[in-house]
Protein backbone atom coordinates (compact mmCIF):
# COMPACT_ATOMS: atom_id res chain seq x y z
CA UNK A 1 0.00 0.00 0.00
CA UNK A 2 1.29 3.84 -0.97
CA UNK A 3 1.95 5.40 2.18
CA UNK A 4 0.23 8.72 2.15
CA UNK A 5 1.91 12.25 2.09
CA UNK A 6 2.57 13.85 5.30
CA UNK A 7 0.33 16.55 5.61
CA UNK A 8 2.30 20.27 5.06
CA UNK A 9 1.01 23.09 7.23
CA UNK A 10 1.49 27.03 6.05
CA UNK A 11 0.98 30.08 8.17
CA UNK A 12 -0.24 33.13 6.61
CA UNK A 13 -0.44 37.07 6.98
CA UNK A 14 -3.39 38.74 8.02
CA UNK A 15 -3.48 42.81 8.07
CA UNK A 16 -1.92 44.82 5.71
CA UNK A 17 0.27 42.00 3.72
CA UNK A 18 -2.87 39.61 3.17
CA UNK A 19 -3.62 41.02 -0.59
CA UNK A 20 -0.05 41.00 -1.48
CA UNK A 21 0.53 37.78 -0.43
CA UNK A 22 -2.58 36.63 -1.89
CA UNK A 23 -1.45 37.95 -5.28
CA UNK A 24 1.80 35.97 -4.90
CA UNK A 25 0.29 32.93 -4.23
CA UNK A 26 -1.59 33.11 -6.99
CA UNK A 27 1.30 34.27 -9.81
CA UNK A 28 2.80 30.47 -7.85
CA UNK A 29 0.04 28.71 -8.71
CA UNK A 30 -1.33 28.02 -5.11
CA UNK A 31 -4.40 29.90 -4.97
CA UNK A 32 -6.20 29.88 -1.60
CA UNK A 33 -9.67 30.11 -1.40
CA UNK A 34 -11.11 32.07 0.88
CA UNK A 35 -7.72 34.37 1.55
CA UNK A 36 -8.56 37.60 0.63
CA UNK A 37 -8.92 40.97 1.97
CA UNK A 38 -11.51 41.15 4.15
CA UNK A 39 -12.09 37.62 5.09
CA UNK A 40 -12.65 36.60 8.13
CA UNK A 41 -12.05 32.69 7.64
CA UNK A 42 -8.49 31.77 9.16
CA UNK A 43 -8.39 27.79 8.93
CA UNK A 44 -8.17 27.11 4.95
CA UNK A 45 -7.27 24.04 2.49
CA UNK A 46 -5.23 24.44 -0.42
CA UNK A 47 -5.16 20.72 -1.60
CA UNK A 48 -5.89 17.51 0.68
CA UNK A 49 -2.27 17.18 1.97
CA UNK A 50 -1.94 21.24 2.77
CA UNK A 51 -3.31 23.07 5.51
CA UNK A 52 -3.48 26.63 5.52
CA UNK A 53 -3.87 29.21 8.61
CA UNK A 54 -4.00 32.70 9.05
CA UNK A 55 -2.28 34.64 12.21
CA UNK A 56 -1.39 37.89 12.95
CA UNK A 57 2.08 38.23 11.87
CA UNK A 58 3.52 38.73 15.30
CA UNK A 59 2.84 34.90 15.77
CA UNK A 60 3.81 33.23 12.95
CA UNK A 61 7.82 32.69 13.82
CA UNK A 62 6.17 31.59 17.14
CA UNK A 63 4.27 28.76 15.37
CA UNK A 64 7.31 28.02 13.05
CA UNK A 65 10.03 27.70 15.28
CA UNK A 66 6.97 25.36 17.73
CA UNK A 67 6.67 22.93 14.20
CA UNK A 68 3.15 23.51 14.48
CA UNK A 69 3.89 24.89 10.72
CA UNK A 70 6.57 24.21 7.99
CA UNK A 71 6.66 27.15 6.20
CA UNK A 72 5.30 30.75 7.22
CA UNK A 73 5.41 34.30 5.54
CA UNK A 74 5.78 37.31 7.81
CA UNK A 75 7.67 40.61 8.07
CA UNK A 76 11.13 40.25 9.20
CA UNK A 77 11.48 42.16 11.73
CA UNK A 78 8.88 39.94 13.86
CA UNK A 79 11.34 37.06 13.02
CA UNK A 80 14.17 39.02 14.35
CA UNK A 81 12.15 40.15 17.12
CA UNK A 82 11.52 36.29 18.07
CA UNK A 83 15.39 35.58 17.34
CA UNK A 84 16.40 38.57 19.94
CA UNK A 85 14.91 36.85 22.28
CA UNK A 86 15.37 33.03 21.41
CA UNK A 87 18.36 33.06 19.40
CA UNK A 88 18.46 29.04 18.82
CA UNK A 89 14.92 28.81 18.06
CA UNK A 90 14.50 26.33 14.40
CA UNK A 91 14.16 29.06 12.21
CA UNK A 92 15.20 29.22 8.67
CA UNK A 93 15.02 32.68 6.56
CA UNK A 94 13.98 30.89 3.08
CA UNK A 95 13.61 33.70 0.53
CA UNK A 96 13.01 37.89 0.71
CA UNK A 97 9.64 37.89 -1.03
CA UNK A 98 10.15 41.50 -1.47
CA UNK A 99 6.69 42.36 -0.10
CA UNK A 100 5.34 45.08 2.57
CA UNK A 101 9.10 46.86 2.74
CA UNK A 102 9.20 48.61 6.07
CA UNK A 103 12.23 49.83 7.61
CA UNK A 104 12.63 49.47 11.96
CA UNK A 105 13.73 52.79 13.06
CA UNK A 106 14.45 53.95 16.55
CA UNK A 107 13.41 57.34 16.91
CA UNK A 108 12.80 60.48 19.25
CA UNK A 109 10.39 63.10 19.49
CA UNK A 110 11.26 66.46 16.91
CA UNK A 111 13.37 68.73 19.15
CA UNK A 112 14.17 66.42 21.67
CA UNK A 113 17.21 63.97 21.43
CA UNK A 114 18.85 64.77 18.40
CA UNK A 115 21.36 62.00 18.10
CA UNK A 116 21.86 58.46 19.31
CA UNK A 117 24.94 59.56 21.49
CA UNK A 118 22.81 61.90 22.92
CA UNK A 119 20.34 59.09 23.79
CA UNK A 120 23.29 57.17 24.72
CA UNK A 121 24.30 59.33 27.25
CA UNK A 122 21.05 60.15 28.93
CA UNK A 123 20.33 58.07 32.19
CA UNK A 124 16.90 56.44 32.34
CA UNK A 125 15.96 56.64 29.27
CA UNK A 126 12.43 55.26 28.12
CA UNK A 127 11.20 53.25 25.35
CA UNK A 128 8.19 51.95 23.63
CA UNK A 129 7.87 49.63 21.05
CA UNK A 130 5.89 46.43 19.92
CA UNK A 131 9.72 44.85 19.85
CA UNK A 132 10.46 44.62 23.14
CA UNK A 133 13.58 42.47 22.45
CA UNK A 134 14.85 44.54 19.52
CA UNK A 135 14.66 47.52 22.17
CA UNK A 136 16.45 45.88 25.07
CA UNK A 137 19.10 44.46 21.75
CA UNK A 138 19.65 47.99 21.35
CA UNK A 139 19.56 49.68 24.23
CA UNK A 140 22.57 47.32 25.16
CA UNK A 141 24.55 47.76 21.81
CA UNK A 142 24.26 51.62 22.18
CA UNK A 143 25.37 51.04 26.09
CA UNK A 144 22.70 53.45 27.54
CA UNK A 145 23.39 53.25 31.38
CA UNK A 146 19.88 52.74 32.62
CA UNK A 147 16.93 52.28 30.54
CA UNK A 148 13.22 51.09 30.79
CA UNK A 149 11.80 48.91 28.11
CA UNK A 150 7.75 49.75 27.92
CA UNK A 151 6.48 46.84 25.53
CA UNK A 152 3.22 47.85 24.16
CA UNK A 153 0.45 46.26 21.77
CA UNK A 154 0.62 49.33 19.06
CA UNK A 155 0.70 52.91 18.72
CA UNK A 156 4.28 53.36 20.07
CA UNK A 157 4.74 56.50 17.66
CA UNK A 158 2.43 58.21 20.38
CA UNK A 159 4.02 57.68 23.54
CA UNK A 160 7.19 60.79 22.50
CA UNK A 161 7.59 62.86 24.20
CA UNK A 162 5.48 62.43 27.13
CA UNK A 163 5.36 58.72 28.07
CA UNK A 164 8.52 57.53 26.34
CA UNK A 165 11.93 59.09 24.82
CA UNK A 166 12.55 56.90 22.31
CA UNK A 167 10.16 54.40 20.03
CA UNK A 168 11.03 51.93 18.16
CA UNK A 169 8.39 51.43 15.09
CA UNK A 170 8.42 50.01 12.08
CA UNK A 171 7.51 52.96 9.30
CA UNK A 172 7.54 52.76 5.41
CA UNK A 173 9.65 56.00 4.70
CA UNK A 174 11.58 59.23 6.59
CA UNK A 175 8.09 60.89 5.58
CA UNK A 176 5.98 58.81 7.81
CA UNK A 177 8.34 59.60 11.13
CA UNK A 178 7.73 63.45 9.85
CA UNK A 179 4.08 63.18 9.80
CA UNK A 180 4.32 61.75 13.49
CA UNK A 181 6.61 64.23 14.74
CA UNK A 182 9.41 61.97 15.17
CA UNK A 183 12.83 61.67 13.78
CA UNK A 184 15.25 58.99 13.26
CA UNK A 185 18.13 58.19 15.37
CA UNK A 186 18.82 54.57 14.20
CA UNK A 187 17.90 52.44 11.39
CA UNK A 188 18.06 48.82 12.55
CA UNK A 189 16.33 46.85 9.69
CA UNK A 190 15.01 47.54 6.15
CA UNK A 191 12.74 44.45 5.40
CA UNK A 192 9.45 43.22 4.10
CA UNK A 193 8.19 39.66 3.93
CA UNK A 194 10.09 36.39 4.34
CA UNK A 195 9.41 32.95 3.43
CA UNK A 196 10.48 31.45 6.88
CA UNK A 197 10.49 27.48 7.78
CA UNK A 198 11.19 24.97 10.59
CA UNK A 199 14.32 23.31 10.60
CA UNK A 200 12.97 19.92 11.50
CA UNK A 201 10.68 20.25 8.78
CA UNK A 202 13.18 21.10 5.99
CA UNK A 203 15.03 17.79 7.11
CA UNK A 204 12.66 15.42 7.91
CA UNK A 205 9.89 16.39 5.38
CA UNK A 206 8.99 16.95 1.56
CA UNK A 207 8.53 20.77 1.44
CA UNK A 208 9.03 20.62 -2.48
CA UNK A 209 4.81 21.36 -3.24
CA UNK A 210 4.93 24.41 -1.20
CA UNK A 211 8.76 25.60 -1.44
CA UNK A 212 9.38 25.00 -4.66
CA UNK A 213 6.48 27.38 -6.25
CA UNK A 214 7.51 30.23 -3.34
CA UNK A 215 10.85 29.89 -3.96
CA UNK A 216 10.53 30.47 -8.02
CA UNK A 217 7.59 33.03 -8.57
CA UNK A 218 8.34 37.06 -8.36
CA UNK A 219 11.64 38.75 -7.80
CA UNK A 220 12.74 38.24 -3.81
CA UNK A 221 15.98 36.54 -3.34
CA UNK A 222 17.44 34.61 -0.54
CA UNK A 223 19.56 37.97 0.21
CA UNK A 224 18.41 40.89 2.57
CA UNK A 225 18.96 43.51 4.77
CA UNK A 226 19.45 42.12 7.99
CA UNK A 227 19.59 43.72 11.77
CA UNK A 228 22.08 46.36 12.51
CA UNK A 229 22.68 47.76 15.71
CA UNK A 230 25.04 50.00 17.08
CA UNK A 231 28.53 48.28 16.73
CA UNK A 232 31.20 50.62 18.77
CA UNK A 233 30.90 53.06 22.04
CA UNK A 234 28.90 56.16 21.41
CA UNK A 235 31.23 59.11 21.38
CA UNK A 236 29.45 60.69 23.88
CA UNK A 237 29.51 58.78 27.39
CA UNK A 238 27.51 59.12 30.15
CA UNK A 239 28.45 62.77 32.18
CA UNK A 240 25.18 62.93 34.51
CA UNK A 241 22.61 63.64 31.99
CA UNK A 242 19.43 62.49 33.39
CA UNK A 243 15.58 62.27 31.84
CA UNK A 244 14.09 64.84 33.75
CA UNK A 245 10.07 64.33 33.97
CA UNK A 246 8.34 67.68 34.80
CA UNK A 247 5.30 67.92 37.45
CA UNK A 248 1.64 67.80 35.54
CA UNK A 249 -0.27 70.39 36.06
CA UNK A 250 -3.30 69.06 33.41
CA UNK A 251 -5.12 66.14 33.98
CA UNK A 252 -4.30 62.98 31.37
CA UNK A 253 -6.93 60.97 29.38
CA UNK A 254 -6.04 58.12 27.67
CA UNK A 255 -8.51 57.15 24.47
CA UNK A 256 -8.72 53.95 22.73
CA UNK A 257 -8.17 53.19 19.22
CA UNK A 258 -9.22 50.68 16.88
CA UNK A 259 -12.38 48.99 17.35
CA UNK A 260 -13.20 50.61 20.53
CA UNK A 261 -12.94 54.13 19.34
CA UNK A 262 -16.06 54.12 17.69
CA UNK A 263 -18.36 53.31 20.55
CA UNK A 264 -15.94 55.18 22.57
CA UNK A 265 -16.19 58.50 20.83
CA UNK A 266 -19.97 58.19 20.66
CA UNK A 267 -20.59 57.53 24.02
CA UNK A 268 -18.01 60.90 24.97
CA UNK A 269 -20.07 62.55 22.60
CA UNK A 270 -22.99 61.83 24.35
CA UNK A 271 -21.91 63.36 27.54
CA UNK A 272 -21.00 66.55 25.75
CA UNK A 273 -16.92 65.60 26.06
CA UNK A 274 -16.25 65.97 22.03
CA UNK A 275 -12.75 65.66 21.72
CA UNK A 276 -11.73 67.76 18.18
CA UNK A 277 -10.06 65.11 15.58
CA UNK A 278 -11.30 61.97 17.64
CA UNK A 279 -14.37 60.65 15.72
CA UNK A 280 -15.86 57.32 14.70
CA UNK A 281 -13.93 58.10 11.49
CA UNK A 282 -10.66 58.25 12.49
CA UNK A 283 -8.29 60.13 14.79
CA UNK A 284 -4.76 62.29 16.04
CA UNK A 285 -2.90 60.50 18.25
CA UNK A 286 -3.50 63.54 20.42
CA UNK A 287 -6.97 65.10 20.15
CA UNK A 288 -7.90 68.64 21.08
CA UNK A 289 -9.60 68.80 24.71
CA UNK A 290 -13.02 69.84 25.31
CA UNK A 291 -11.89 71.79 27.89
CA UNK A 292 -9.14 73.77 30.03
CA UNK A 293 -6.39 71.58 32.05
CA UNK A 294 -7.25 68.57 30.24
CA UNK A 295 -5.07 66.87 28.01
CA UNK A 296 -5.89 63.34 25.58
CA UNK A 297 -4.06 60.89 23.80
CA UNK A 298 -5.21 57.88 21.90
CA UNK A 299 -3.25 54.85 22.49
CA UNK A 300 -4.34 51.13 22.66
CA UNK A 301 -6.75 49.69 25.08
CA UNK A 302 -4.47 46.73 26.24
CA UNK A 303 -1.55 49.14 27.40
CA UNK A 304 -3.95 51.65 29.61
CA UNK A 305 -4.62 49.98 32.97
CA UNK A 306 -0.86 49.34 33.11
CA UNK A 307 -0.48 53.29 32.59
CA UNK A 308 -2.60 54.30 35.01
CA UNK A 309 -0.77 52.07 37.65
CA UNK A 310 2.54 53.68 36.31
CA UNK A 311 1.10 57.37 37.21
CA UNK A 312 1.85 57.83 33.12
CA UNK A 313 -2.15 59.02 32.98
CA UNK A 314 -5.06 60.01 35.27
CA UNK A 315 -7.71 58.46 33.59
CA UNK A 316 -8.39 56.07 30.75
CA UNK A 317 -11.40 55.02 28.54
CA UNK A 318 -10.44 50.85 28.05
CA UNK A 319 -12.07 47.56 28.27
CA UNK A 320 -13.06 46.04 31.16
CA UNK A 321 -11.57 42.79 29.66
CA UNK A 322 -8.21 44.90 29.24
CA UNK A 323 -8.38 45.72 33.02
CA UNK A 324 -9.22 42.31 34.52
CA UNK A 325 -6.01 40.74 32.06
CA UNK A 326 -4.52 43.25 34.42
CA UNK A 327 -5.46 42.53 37.82
CA UNK A 328 -5.29 39.22 37.65
CA UNK A 329 -1.22 39.29 36.68
CA UNK A 330 -1.04 42.43 39.43
CA UNK A 331 -3.95 41.74 41.81
CA UNK A 332 -2.00 44.73 44.14
CA UNK A 333 -2.48 47.20 41.30
CA UNK A 334 -3.90 50.59 41.93
CA UNK A 335 -6.16 50.43 38.95
CA UNK A 336 -9.99 50.42 39.40
CA UNK A 337 -12.73 50.97 37.44
CA UNK A 338 -15.03 54.23 38.69
CA UNK A 339 -17.50 54.17 35.27
CA UNK A 340 -19.36 52.28 33.32
CA UNK A 341 -19.63 53.63 29.80
CA UNK A 342 -22.18 50.61 29.00
CA UNK A 343 -21.32 50.28 24.83
CA UNK A 344 -18.82 48.42 23.00
CA UNK A 345 -20.49 45.21 24.25
CA UNK A 346 -18.92 41.79 23.73
CA UNK A 347 -19.39 38.30 25.43
CA UNK A 348 -15.68 36.92 26.51
CA UNK A 349 -15.93 32.98 25.78
CA UNK A 350 -14.61 30.24 26.01
CA UNK A 351 -14.22 28.91 22.55
CA UNK A 352 -13.89 25.35 21.34
CA UNK A 353 -14.77 23.35 18.00
CA UNK A 354 -18.32 22.50 16.42
CA UNK A 355 -16.96 19.18 16.41
CA UNK A 356 -16.20 18.69 19.86
CA UNK A 357 -19.07 16.57 21.05
CA UNK A 358 -19.42 18.87 24.19
CA UNK A 359 -22.39 21.51 24.99
CA UNK A 360 -20.79 22.83 28.27
CA UNK A 361 -17.35 23.40 29.79
CA UNK A 362 -18.04 20.21 31.70
CA UNK A 363 -18.61 17.62 28.82
CA UNK A 364 -15.46 19.00 27.33
CA UNK A 365 -13.17 18.35 30.40
CA UNK A 366 -14.59 15.08 30.50
CA UNK A 367 -14.23 13.98 27.11
CA UNK A 368 -10.71 15.56 26.97
CA UNK A 369 -10.01 13.35 30.05
CA UNK A 370 -11.49 10.25 27.93
CA UNK A 371 -9.16 10.95 25.28
CA UNK A 372 -6.43 10.54 27.61
CA UNK A 373 -5.09 14.44 26.77
CA UNK A 374 -2.00 14.99 29.26
CA UNK A 375 -1.86 18.67 28.41
CA UNK A 376 -4.91 21.36 26.98
CA UNK A 377 -3.82 24.14 25.30
CA UNK A 378 -5.67 27.58 25.73
CA UNK A 379 -5.40 30.37 23.35
CA UNK A 380 -6.11 34.28 23.72
CA UNK A 381 -4.79 37.85 23.52
CA UNK A 382 -5.59 37.80 27.45
CA UNK A 383 -3.38 35.59 28.49
CA UNK A 384 -3.90 36.49 32.14
CA UNK A 385 -7.38 35.90 31.97
CA UNK A 386 -7.03 32.28 30.20
CA UNK A 387 -4.60 31.50 32.81
CA UNK A 388 -6.95 32.35 35.97
CA UNK A 389 -9.47 30.40 34.10
CA UNK A 390 -7.74 27.18 33.76
CA UNK A 391 -7.22 27.14 37.39
CA UNK A 392 -10.78 27.98 38.49
CA UNK A 393 -12.20 25.32 36.63
CA UNK A 394 -9.31 23.06 37.90
CA UNK A 395 -7.80 22.06 34.49
CA UNK A 396 -4.98 19.38 35.09
CA UNK A 397 -2.00 19.94 33.02
CA UNK A 398 -2.33 23.09 30.21
CA UNK A 399 -0.47 25.69 28.67
CA UNK A 400 -1.80 29.11 27.38
CA UNK A 401 -0.34 30.41 24.08
CA UNK A 402 -0.26 34.17 23.70
CA UNK A 403 -1.81 34.98 20.87
CA UNK A 404 -1.51 38.56 18.95
CA UNK A 405 -5.32 38.40 17.40
CA UNK A 406 -7.15 36.26 14.88
CA UNK A 407 -7.09 33.65 17.52
CA UNK A 408 -9.99 31.76 15.51
CA UNK A 409 -7.35 29.74 13.74
CA UNK A 410 -5.88 28.06 16.23
CA UNK A 411 -8.65 25.75 17.58
CA UNK A 412 -8.44 22.81 16.68
CA UNK A 413 -5.21 22.14 15.37
CA UNK A 414 -2.80 24.31 17.16
CA UNK A 415 -5.10 24.97 20.63
CA UNK A 416 -7.79 22.61 22.17
CA UNK A 417 -9.94 25.91 23.87
CA UNK A 418 -10.24 29.53 22.90
CA UNK A 419 -10.70 32.28 25.19
CA UNK A 420 -11.95 34.72 22.78
CA UNK A 421 -14.95 37.78 22.45
CA UNK A 422 -17.92 37.37 20.89
CA UNK A 423 -19.99 39.99 19.48
CA UNK A 424 -22.52 38.09 16.55
CA UNK A 425 -21.16 34.74 16.62
CA UNK A 426 -20.43 35.20 12.81
CA UNK A 427 -16.56 34.72 12.87
CA UNK A 428 -16.88 31.87 14.79
CA UNK A 429 -19.15 30.33 12.50
CA UNK A 430 -16.78 30.74 9.33
CA UNK A 431 -14.20 28.85 11.13
CA UNK A 432 -16.46 26.08 12.64
CA UNK A 433 -16.00 27.06 16.17
CA UNK A 434 -18.66 27.35 19.14
CA UNK A 435 -18.81 29.03 22.66
CA UNK A 436 -19.23 26.40 25.62
CA UNK A 437 -19.38 28.73 28.52
CA UNK A 438 -19.20 32.81 28.78
CA UNK A 439 -16.80 34.17 31.32
CA UNK A 440 -18.06 37.99 31.56
CA UNK A 441 -19.85 40.60 29.86
CA UNK A 442 -16.74 42.99 28.59
CA UNK A 443 -18.01 46.66 27.98
CA UNK A 444 -15.81 50.14 27.34
CA UNK A 445 -15.13 51.56 31.11
CA UNK A 446 -13.90 54.80 32.50
CA UNK A 447 -9.86 53.98 34.73
CA UNK A 448 -8.84 55.81 37.61
CA UNK A 449 -6.16 55.27 40.06
CA UNK A 450 -6.97 54.35 43.30
CA UNK A 451 -4.53 56.20 45.09
CA UNK A 452 -5.29 60.04 46.36
CA UNK A 453 -7.25 62.39 44.08
CA UNK A 454 -5.11 65.20 43.02
CA UNK A 455 -5.59 68.52 44.64
CA UNK A 456 -6.65 71.99 43.53
CA UNK A 457 -7.86 72.49 39.99
CA UNK A 458 -6.65 68.89 38.68
CA UNK A 459 -8.86 67.32 41.28
CA UNK A 460 -11.86 69.42 40.25
CA UNK A 461 -11.28 68.33 36.68
CA UNK A 462 -10.72 64.64 37.37
CA UNK A 463 -14.26 64.89 39.25
CA UNK A 464 -16.16 66.77 36.52
CA UNK A 465 -14.87 63.77 34.14
CA UNK A 466 -15.55 61.29 36.20
CA UNK A 467 -19.21 62.54 36.79
CA UNK A 468 -19.91 63.54 33.27
CA UNK A 469 -19.20 59.67 32.58
CA UNK A 470 -21.38 58.51 35.14
CA UNK A 471 -19.00 57.48 38.09
CA UNK A 472 -18.08 58.45 41.81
Amino acid sequence: MKARPAVLKLALPGGDLRGPVADLLVQSSLTVAGYREGSRAYRLQLADSVLVRVFREKDIPIQVALGNYDLGICNLAWVEELMARYPREAIVKMRNLELGISRLVMAAAQGSLASLSEAAATRGLRIASEYPSLAEAFALAARIPSYRILPVWGAAEAYPPEDADLTLIAVENEDSLRHQSLQPLHQLLEGSAWLIANRQSLREKDLSPLLEPLMAVGPGSIDGSFLDLPSFPPTTRYAGQEVVTSSRDVVRVALPDGHLQGPAAKALAARGLTFAGYDQRGSVRRPLSPMAGLEAKVIRPHDMPQLVALGSFDLAISGRDCLRDHLYRFPSSPVREVADLDVGGFDLSAVVSKDLPAGNLDEALAYWRSQGRPVLRLASEFVNIADHYARNNHFWRYQVIPTAGASEGFVPDDADLLIEGTETGETLARNNLKPIDLLFRSTICLLANKGKSPEGPRGEIQRSIVAALGGS
